[in-house]
């Protein structure tokens, strides 16, 4: 008989009732109290339910001392019961672990076939949609979904094309109003108050037409309403997501989010919130009526609404996803700015794809000149803005900024061009009469967005942080 665990004669043997082997006594019983399983089929055991096995044996003296040979012999197989039964449990563990390795190996094989099988689904859907053709009215009640745009409604054409007409008349003639900022005045703007931040996240900037009113969105979907003239929050709105554009339209605030949806609100309360974007909504614009909106989308769409019936009057799908949206300061041009480095110039009342412009890269921010003369446009991580002029569809001037821009905003007379980054602010001047851009005003005031306060004697930056930042001018 020979022990399972060192593999010699046991000098004190006995056979576990679970797997029938036979140990020697000492061996098995460290190995219970350690583990408390027979080391052969690993079922439980006690060392009560030990057999001890009956035989003969000669009982060898006690050495006296370790001097002797046999009392030497007899520590050096103690010493060897133990590092048999140690290689006897590091063999178990072994196993135990590389079974264990095995299967984690297989539940990661597993994992990776199911994340590649779901992106393959997750880009084929979308390279479906940008195909689809169908309108975005939700079809109810069992009626079949609409194919195509039916066109605006004719209440809505006509104010689109009575307001077009009275614009388009003086709008170029039209002479500078009495007290509006000047270049002198403006290379002495400066930091004048920064507000505590009005949400979480500096993510988008609206001044009313007023320019008293500000709405300061963030990304943890609050929209604080700050007085400028006050100096002070007055209201705060909050959104189903992270805020990425804002308006106003009148005494409206109209608020998009990165959820899809597009929430209309009036003196603190929702009055319309819209889903008509598979996706994010990624900006807004105010036409010159005052009353349509519209939004760009991810899924490739630009939507307008109307904010008299508080209802969609339209959807148009593109073949790429549009970041940025401006309507002509006449009305009859909507522009749109794609991720595929596009400007998508629209007719309004059609929708028919009326001009296209090549960017450098991805569109960030685009804004038309009051004049309806020129569009100002940049890329997205671009410090170069891009001047096109719509008569010639043609890029006529390039102005190298030296700074990341992330927002513009053209004031009323066409002669000052605002814009914002992480470095600071600038305002670009075009001079009619010698036809020359020059540069009246730098400041290093960070920005994620900007805009002219009242009659461009101020300006009003939001920095990441949320807080907003009034720029106006110093006696010098």
């Amino acid at each position: 008989m020979l022990c399972a665990i060192s593999g010699e004669a046991p000098q004190v043997p006995v056979v576990s009732p679970k797997s029938g082997s036979v140990f020697e006594r000492r061996l098995i019983e460290a190995y219970i109290a350690e583990n408390g399983k027979d080391p052969v089929n690993g079922e439980e055991l006690s060392v009560d339910e030990l057999i001890e096995v009956k035989s003969q044996r000669v009982v060898r003296p006690r050495p006296p001392t370790l001097t002797s040979i046999p009392s030497l012999l007899s520590v050096f197989q103690e010493e060897w019961d133990a590092l048999a039964l140690e290689t006897y449990t590091l063999r178990q563990t072994l196993a135990q672990t590389r079974q264990e390795l095995s299967a984690a190996l297989y539940q990661h094989d597993a994992a990776v076939r199911v994340i590649a099988r779901l992106t393959k689904e997750r880009d084929e859907a979308r390279d479906a949609l940008s195909k689809v053709t169908v309108s975005a009215g939700r079809a109810g009640g069992g009626e079949a979904m609409q194919v195509d745009s039916t066109g605006l409604p004719d209440a809505v054409l006509a104010r689109i094309e009575s307001t077009q007409a009275s614009l388009s008349k003086t709008r170029r003639k039209r002479p500078i109003p009495e007290g509006w900022a000047t270049n002198d005045a403006l290379s002495t703007y400066k930091p004048t108050e920064t507000s505590e931040p009005l949400c979480q996240g500096g993510k988008a900037l609206a001044v009313n037409a007023a320019g008293d009113m500000a709405l300061v969105g963030g990304a943890d979907g609050t929209v604080g309403v700050y007085s400028l003239s006050e100096k002070r929050v007055v209201g705060s709105l909050q959104t189903s997501g992270p805020v990425t554009s804002a308006v106003w339209a009148g005494d409206k605030a109209v608020i998009a989010s990165s959820t899809g949806a597009v929430q209309v609100f009036e003196n603190g309360k929702e009055l319309a919130n819209f889903a008509s974007h598979a996706g994010s909504a990624t900006a807004l614009a105010l036409h010159a009526t005052g009353d349509i909106i519209g939004s760009v989308g991810v899924d490739k769409s630009y939507v307008l609404y109307d904010l008299t019936t508080n209802s969609v009057i339209t959807q148009i799908f593109t073949d790429a996803s549009l970041h940025t949206i401006a309507f002509h300061p006449d009305g009859h041009l909507i522009a749109a700015g794609g991720a595929d480095g596009q400007i998508k110039i629209f007719d309004v009342k059609s929708g028919a794809a009326a001009a296209n412009y090549a960017m450098s890269g991805p569109v960030k921010c685009l804004y038309f000149s009051e004049n309806g003369t020129f569009l100002a446009a940049v890329s997205d991580n671009s410090t170069v803005l891009s001047i096109w002029d719509l008569r010639s569809s043609k890029e006529i001037k390039v102005l190298e900024t030296g700074s990341q821009i992330d927002s513009i905003c053209w004031d009323y007379t066409g002669q000052f061009l605002l814009t914002g980054g992480p470095s600071g602010v600038t305002v670009q001047q075009y001079s009619k009469a010698s036809k020359e851009w020059s540069e009246p005003l730098r400041s290093a005031v960070p920005a994620v967005a900007v805009a002219w306060g009242s009659a461009a004697q101020s300006i009003v930056a939001v920095n990441s942080s949320g807080g907003v930042t009034v720029l106006t001018a110093q006696e010098s």
